[in-house]
Parts: structure tokens; C-alpha cells; sequence
């Protein structure tokens, strides 16, 4: 990729970076507004569940000028309120505590494994609890468009124009890729006779739409690549020639 506009950076975020079976929170933003909230958000979560969150935005988002509420300022926590509230953190002095080592080394398989079973009981909690999505004209779509970030900024317009011509589709944006929103389109799938995933590169969330599908209703990706925006009117003609026919 460039620096323009894309959102080909799906997979690096939410199949992870490194080794181990690992994932971490990805929140995606679709405006101005939600870049300033999801920083708040991103730290509760991560602190919460001590895992790592990530704010996954594009060249559109970031770069765009719209109002914006700053949330209330927090004052930072002192000292003792980090060891209080954090009693895991590394904090330099251990002040008659046990030393907390921070540490993913284990030569032992059989301890590793415990502690991998450890954190996939923490991230099956966070599927279960932290899964966020917003979902507009859903209720009798006989289509779905599912798109994230600046993306589902376009698919708002498509479904209206859609909606214009008598098609009825609706919007589903996930919120956090991962969890992803899996549970909802699999109910949704059962009742409209087609999907679009909808997004700024070569078709990489259409791989965890399928998924959530299992194969109940049709599942098409549309996507433009190297910085290039789709137009709404583009994407109205893809759901038309690869879905509605």
C-alpha cells in the first residue's frame, strides 16, 4: 500500500503480527468523533483485559475536519492507585511484594500450555462481551452491505440511494473487527438473499463474513485498490451485477 487512502491493513490487524495464538481488539472508526472516543475506549478495554488494543483507522478518516466533542479529561492516576488497581503492573520497586516478571519464555510445554488455555478463556470472554457494531436499515433488508471505517461512510449513501430505487438494503458496520461482530450477520444471513462486503482493498473481511455466513446466502466483496475511493454510484452497480442480477 501508500499512504492514501486503503484499508488493506485488515488482516495485519486482526490475524495479528507475530507468533502465538494471540489477537487483539481492533476498534475502527468512522469519524472524527469516534477517533477521540476510541482512545478512551481502546485503554479501558486493554486495561480491563490486560491484552493489547489497537485503533485501526484510514487515509480518509484521518485526514478528515469535522466537529468533534473532546471527552472529559481524566487526571492521571497516582502511584499507589496503579498498584491498587493494577497489582500485575511492572512498577520498578516492588515494596515488599513478589516481583512481577513479565515474561513469554517457558521451556516447560506442559505450563505453556496451561497458560495459553489461560488466555483463550480471555478472549473467548471478550467474543462474549465487547463484540460492537451499529446497524442501520437492517430490520427489512432483503440485502446487506457489511463495511467498516470510512467504507461504511459510503455505504450510508448507497443504501439510500438504493433505498430511492426501491432496493432494500441495509448497513452493517462492525465496530470491532476483532471480536468481530460474527453472531449478527449470521442471523442477519438467514433472512437476506445476498451480502457485500464492501471495502477499500483486495477483499480481506468478506473471508470472516463467509465465515459467520457458513454458507446460507450468497457473499460478494466489491473493493477499489492503491488509494482509490469508490464512488457511491460504483458500488450500487457491483451489489446490482454480482448480487441482485
Amino acid at each position: 500500500g501508500t499512504i492514501q487512502p486503503s484499508q488493506s491493513d485488515y488482516f495485519q490487524a486482526t490475524r495479528g503480527g507475530g507468533n502465538g495464538d494471540y489477537n487483539v481488539i481492533v476498534l475502527a472508526p468512522a469519524s472524527v468523533q469516534e477517533m477521540a472516543d476510541f482512545v478512551d475506549l481502546a485503554f479501558e478495554l486493554s486495561f480491563k483485559y490486560r491484552n493489547p488494543a489497537m485503533i485501526l483507522s484510514d487515509g480518509v478518516i484521518g485526514q478528515m475536519m469535522e466537529k468533534l466533542v473532546l471527552p472529559p479529561f481524566k487526571p492521571r492516576r497516582t502511584e499507589e492507585e496503579i498498584r491498587r488497581e493494577c497489582p500485575w503492573a511492572a512498577m520498578g520497586r516492588s515494596q515488599g511484594r513478589r516481583p512481577n516478571v513479565l515474561t513469554s519464555l517457558d521451556l516447560d510445554s506442559a505450563s505453556m500450555e496451561q497458560k495459553n488455555l489461560h488466555l483463550q478463556a480471555k478472549y473467548k470472554e471478550i467474543k462474549e462481551k465487547e463484540v460492537r457494531f451499529e446497524s442501520i436499515l437492517c430490520d427489512d433488508a432483503e440485502y446487506l452491505i457489511v463495511a467498516f471505517g470510512s467504507a461504511a461512510r459510503i455505504g450510508q449513501k448507497v443504501i439510500e440511494m438504493c433505498r430511492a430505487e426501491g432496493i432494500k438494503v441495509g448497513l452493517l458496520r462492525p465496530i470491532t473487527l476483532w471480536p468481530f461482530p460474527s453472531a449478527e450477520i449470521a442471523r442477519l444471513s438467514r433472512q437476506v438473499k445476498g451480502i457485500l462486503s464492501f471495502e477499500i482493498n483486495a477483499g480481506q473481511m468478506v473471508e470472516d463474513i463467509l465465515l459467520a455466513t457458513n454458507g446460507r446466502t450468497p457473499v460478494a466483496h466489491y473493493g477499489r485498490m492503491g488509494g482509490v475511493v469508490p464512488a457511491p454510484d460504483e458500488v450500487i452497480q457491483a451489489l446490482k451485477e454480482k448480487l441482485i442480477k
